[in-house]
């Protein structure tokens, strides 16, 4: 048992680690793919800089091509006839078309690296743009992956954690049958069995009675020994009412619960309205039973813990299932809140599980408690 329980811990510290460690690379994906956010966006922008660089430039270069064809041809009137133009003029001539022809060829190279810078950061922004598509895609695999795996994780601690509650309840239930047992021996004894023990000695005070002062005096006494029958008798029926009614079997289940509500308000000072709905019809005694105990144990919860001064009890017979509705006016609780002595509850999920039925509980500190239950009628075995 030690080593299994080790076991579960471990694997679920291995599962921990594995999450941790996928839900990290999702993170470190993450800051890639808005690294090369950054830079597409900042290439993005050079690349518009750059582009109207280049036209700029290119303007910039039809121009000075014009000036220069310009400078040529002047070059070329004044070298034909240097005895028209001074020397100073063909100096001149000479300078303008050599410093047009220079800007010119420093206007070409610079179109050119605009040009190649161009055209890399073009490049470059294809690369970057795949990278960014397959980041966003390892993100979202990952993140498919991690969906499976927290889920998965939660499906296991939760099956870890119901296989701990049933064998909790499994105990809870050897520990319960001693404990009813121990409450029904002293139930007997401190009720029916001490009527009994004095309805003997009352027989024989009678007889003195009758010897010693009449049978008047005896008759009186024979009265209140009929009380006391009476009220063991009633004791007794209360035992077995609550091991098992008997209108349960000879009734059926309504009005088996009409007469236990009855009962219960009876002795209670807890006021229970009880109402059915559609027909009444007998149901499999073991659904019947199941029935029966979940709202027993509804209605001794509201009572005992919640407190309640008005309980109301409806039950539904409606397209092929049993609906029973619950509700207390009494202090309620956090339902959000595991506790260690909810072993009444554990073991109305695990009958309503059986019954391949649903169960729910809805309740707010100082606002009342509202339980939910449904069973389907077809269902073939019961608890």
């Amino acid at each position: 048992m030690v080593s299994r329980k080790w076991d579960v811990r471990l694997l679920d510290q291995i599962l921990e680690r594995l999450v941790k460690t996928v839900d990290n690379s999702k993170g470190e994906i993450f800051q890639i793919s808005e690294h090369c956010r950054i830079d597409y966006e900042s290439a993005l922008q050079e690349l518009k800089d750059i582009k109207l660089q280049v036209i700029q430039t290119i303007e910039a270069g039809d121009k000075l091509e014009g000036k220069v064809r310009y400078a040529r041809k002047r070059l070329s009137e004044v070298s034909k006839d240097f005895a028209k133009y001074s020397e100073a003029e063909v100096r001149g001539a000479y300078e303008q078309a050599h410093q047009l022809q220079s800007e010119l060829t420093m206007n070409r190279q610079a179109e050119k690296q605009l040009r190649e810078r161009r055209d890399e950061l073009e490049r470059r922004l294809v690369g970057l743009q795949e990278t960014i598509d397959q980041a966003d895609r390892l993100a979202s695999q990952i993140t498919v992956v991690l969906n499976y795996l927290t889920s998965d994780l939660q499906v296991f601690g939760e099956v870890i954690e119901d296989a701990k509650r049933k064998q909790d309840f499994g105990i809870r239930i050897i520990e319960a049958q001693e404990e009813e047992r121990k409450r029904i021996s002293r139930e007997i004894h401190d009720g029916p069995a001490q009527m009994l023990a004095n309805v003997l000695m009352r027989s024989d005070l009678i007889d003195r009675v009758f010897r010693e002062r009449g049978a008047q005096e005896a008759l009186s006494e024979i009265k209140s020994l009929k009380q006391m029958v009476r009220s063991a008798l009633y004791e007794v029926r209360k035992i077995i009412y609550d091991l098992r009614p008997m209108a349960l079997d000879d009734l059926g289940l309504i009005p088996t619960l009409k007469k236990y509500t009855s009962t219960v308000e009876e002795y209670n000072k807890t006021k229970i309205n009880f109402s059915f709905l559609g027909q009444e019809k007998r149901l499999p005694s073991k659904l019947e039973v199941a029935l029966f105990r979940l709202i027993q144990e509804s209605v001794q919860n509201a009572i005992k813990h919640a407190e309640a001064s008005e309980i109301n009890v409806k039950v539904e017979f409606r397209d092929g299932k049993v609906n029973v509705v619950i509700k207390d006016n009494g202090k309620g609780f956090d339902v959000t809140k595991q506790k260690e002595s909810s072993f009444g509850i554990i073991g109305m999920k695990e009958r309503l599980d059986l019954l391949e039925g649903t169960f729910s509980i809805e309740s707010k500190i100082g606002m009342g408690t509202i339980v939910l239950i449904q069973v389907p009628l077809g269902v073939t075995s019961f608890a």
